[in-house]
């Protein structure tokens, strides 16, 4: 008898908003996974741009190419939402050593928390070595070219935040 094994994944972040280098992270994990939800983590401790509500209207509408990725959002540990939903494999993406020391220790807890979780840590596309969601938000303030760094629909959504009516 042949037994079919589906692998899951997810990609949690804040999405502030989001950048063509979280769409490579999407694209890469989804070519490997059988399944990939993106979550969408909204973290009150946290002062966003864009509300939970867009930041998942955004998501949701940049990851339609691929079949296999749907989109959450969620409020708690990340570690009980993969709990919830039977989801084995957390995907983080590393763009440097800064980056690396960080999601290494946020690996470490999320394995005391619940070990049955593995973390897969995806280096970023070249290209995208320097997009930080911070800086994106600043250049789109000060009414730079962001589009370079994250897709037309994130860049109008910007642009609508940053203008003066």
């Amino acid at each position: 008898m042949l037994m079919v094994i589906m692998i899951k994944a997810a990609f949690p972040g804040s999405f502030d908003p989001p950048t063509l280098g979280h769409v490579n992270i999407i694209q890469r994990s989804a070519a490997i996974f059988d399944e990939l939800t993106v979550i969408i983590a909204e973290n009150r401790l946290k002062k966003h741009l864009f509300s939970a509500e867009e930041r998942l209207e955004m998501v949701s509408e940049l990851v339609k190419p691929w079949k296999n990725v749907l989109v959450g959002l969620w409020t708690g540990l990340i570690v009980d939402f993969l709990k919830e939903r039977n989801i084995p494999v957390l995907i983080r993406g590393v763009r440097g050593e800064g980056d690396f020391s960080y999601e290494f220790e946020l690996s470490m807890v999320n394995r005391a928390l619940n070990p049955e979780i593995e973390t897969v840590f995806l280096t970023t596309d070249p290209r995208y070595f320097v997009i930080r969601s911070s800086a994106i938000k600043e250049l789109a303030f000060f009414g730079g070219d962001t589009s370079a760094m994250v897709p037309p629909l994130v860049e109008q959504a910007l642009k609508a935040k940053f203008t003066v009516p």
